[in-house]
């Protein structure tokens, strides 16, 4: 259920921007029944039959092609999208997708301190592991490191991308411990190669 209310949560950190607006549409080129959003929303189905277009009005969201936050997944910042399957490139995150319909999102706080997260060559913090606190466009140039089984995300919100210089399919990590990236891999890919902050000011 998309939480609608306009005060911030009582928990949420004094560093981060705890609201957005979102306005999905059942079409393309912003036609249709529309439905609002202001923060997470797992599956808005129940009140659009499909979502083919956006306006994000303030923040910063990603969008998800199935309900629970699950499939192909990209990055929206504020702006209009009235074509999904062109909406990567329209974000300015790269990436590419090829999601015709949208089914849930998720609202990214604006995170204003440090970045700091560590990548494991194994599942479990395993292997080789690298403190990150910038953006990186190759894990292999930099770190001689072909894979990312787990990771820590400690301070602030990233985007991993399958492939070098931010591109391919790729996935939102907020800060946690993800022990296997077969877990989280919502995208459909368990292989990551550059990775980069998410710094808008939405």
């Amino acid at each position: 259920m998309c939480d609608r209310g306009t005060s911030s949560s009582a928990s949420a950190a004094t560093s981060s921007i705890t609201m957005g607006r979102i306005t999905f549409y059942e079409d393309k080129n912003f036609q249709g029944r529309s439905y609002d959003c202001s923060s997470d929303c797992s599956d808005f189905s129940g009140h659009l039959s499909r979502s083919g277009s956006c306006r994000v009005e303030s923040g910063c969201f990603m969008a998800y092609e199935r309900p629970a936050y699950a499939g192909s997944q990209v990055f929206l910042r504020r702006g209009e999208y009235p074509d999904f399957q062109r909406m990567s490139s329209m974000s300015g995150m790269m990436g590419m997708t090829n999601m015709d319909n949208v089914r849930s999102c998720r609202f990214i706080p604006m995170h204003r301190g440090q970045f700091r997260m560590r990548i494991y060559e194994k599942e479990n913090f395993g292997g080789q592991m690298h403190e990150m606190t910038d953006d990186c466009d190759s894990m292999m140039e930099r770190y001689r490191m072909s894979e990312c089984q787990s990771c820590n995300v400690m301070d602030g919100h990233w985007l991993m991308y399958e492939q070098p210089n931010y591109r391919g399919k790729m996935m939102y990590m907020r800060p946690g411990e993800y022990r296997s990236m077969r877990d989280v891999g919502t995208s459909g890919s368990t292989r990551f190669n550059s990775f980069r902050r998410i710094m808008d000011m939405c």
